[in-house]
């Protein structure tokens, strides 16, 4: 018989209790939409399984699933997935992934976006995210076509609306049986909630400060058209900040001294950028949320850890990134905020690391980074560790 103190025990121990959920591979699901190495996949879940595990985490391809042609949606592997999953025992954590798999670190497949997607991209680079010297990240698409109807009548925004739409009613028997517990949102490169502004493919390396990425046509002229309403149709986009490995000291843009983020024009650019990116991510969970309305989940995002130069004045990786982060303006309330409005979770991709295992030049501040997000996220949204 069971006394009061070991009842009271063991709520408390459930209480704290985290549940353990482990990363599927990229490509358990392959390019080619075929659930492979299946007798393995079983074998490993297994052994997850035994081990106490609580489920796993899988990308869930927008260019696998709708690579066939628009609104041509093919869940047929992931749903063989899924019933494996349940059929072991597990719980799942399911990515709606927009981005391409492939130029990121870690990732070792290459899986692009739907291919007629890209055909409108043969036509419109503009679709893609643009740095100032004029190179495209195919990753994903800007920000600047959110809104923008050009795809054979949609925008940006629906094509992802209907993703996940699609998603709920191909998936509807797993997410009402609590299979599927929560849902990630893909806001961004890498899946997160950030402008591609350090990627390995174009030649960044660590600890470059990166680049700005807003100089596609539908971005420039959303810029120009809010600076003139604010009474300053001179003002143009930066064209100091450096390039993707120049430190901070190289730049116009994030001088100690003077520097243009310091301006009334350098702060009325950091405000709408990092705005931009806050809008991009309100829109998308605002579908998601119509999608799963009524579901028993939980809905998250990922947050980029940024840590380089975050002990520079400046936090120059975090700017170009799109995070508009100093000494004396937090740069994390606004997107907690912007979560939490959705109930959404806060995954957060630099939790584990330490300041002493960075390289000093890097002026990394990892930990004050996670003490900073955690004070945000934790109050707001709800944190945990995405590594």
């Amino acid at each position: 018989m069971q006394t009061a103190d070991s009842l009271a025990d063991k709520e408390k121990m459930l209480a704290n209790y985290v549940p353990v959920f482990v990363m599927l591979p990229l490509d358990v699901v392959s390019v080619s939409n075929v659930l492979e190495k299946q007798e393995e996949l079983r074998r490993q879940l297994r052994q997850l399984r035994a081990a106490d595990v609580d489920g796993v985490m899988v990308d869930v391809w927008w260019g696998i699933v709708e690579a066939e042609g628009a609104k041509c949606y093919d869940w047929s592997a992931y749903r063989e997935l899924f019933h494996m999953v349940e059929e072991e025992g597990l719980k799942l954590q399911a990515i709606m992934s927009f981005h391409q798999c492939g130029g990121n670190i870690g990732d070792a497949v290459d899986i692009p976006l739907p291919r007629w997607v890209r055909d409108v991209g043969e036509s419109d680079p503009d679709i893609y995210y643009t740095n100032r010297s004029g190179t495209r990240n195919r990753e994903y698409l800007t920000i600047g076509v959110d809104d923008q109807p050009i795809f054979d009548g949609r925008t940006a925004v629906e094509l992802y609306s209907d993703f996940m739409k699609s998603f709920r009613a191909n998936m509807a028997d797993f997410l009402d049986a609590g299979i599927i517990t929560d849902i990630e949102v893909g806001l961004g490169p890498a899946g997160e909630l950030r402008y591609p502004s350090y990627p390995e493919a174009q030649g960044w390396v660590f600890p470059g400060i990166g680049e700005f990425q807003c100089y596609d046509k539908y971005m420039k002229e959303e810029f120009k058209e809010d600076a003139t309403m604010a009474g300053h149709p001179e003002w143009d986009l930066p064209d100091d900040a450096g390039e993707y490995n120049d430190k901070p000291t190289k730049t116009k843009f994030f001088a100690a001294k003077n520097g243009t983020y310091l301006t009334e024009k350098g702060s009325f650019f950091l405000t709408w950028y990092s705005n931009k990116l806050l809008m991009h991510g309100d829109q998308i969970l605002d579908a998601a949320n119509e999608a799963f309305l009524g579901c028993k989940l939980k809905l998250a995002a990922k947050v980029s850890g940024i840590h380089w130069w975050y002990k520079d004045d400046n936090h120059a990786a975090e700017l170009t990134a799109g995070y508009y982060n100093l000494n004396d303006r937090d740069g994390y309330r606004t997107i907690a905020r912007m979560l939490a409005r959705h109930d959404a979770i806060l995954n957060f991709t630099c939790v584990e690391m330490r300041n002493s295992e960075q390289i000093r030049r890097a002026k990394s501040g990892p930990e004050e980074l996670v003490r900073q997000c955690s004070m945000e996220g934790g109050d707001r949204s709800g944190m945990r560790k995405c590594s």
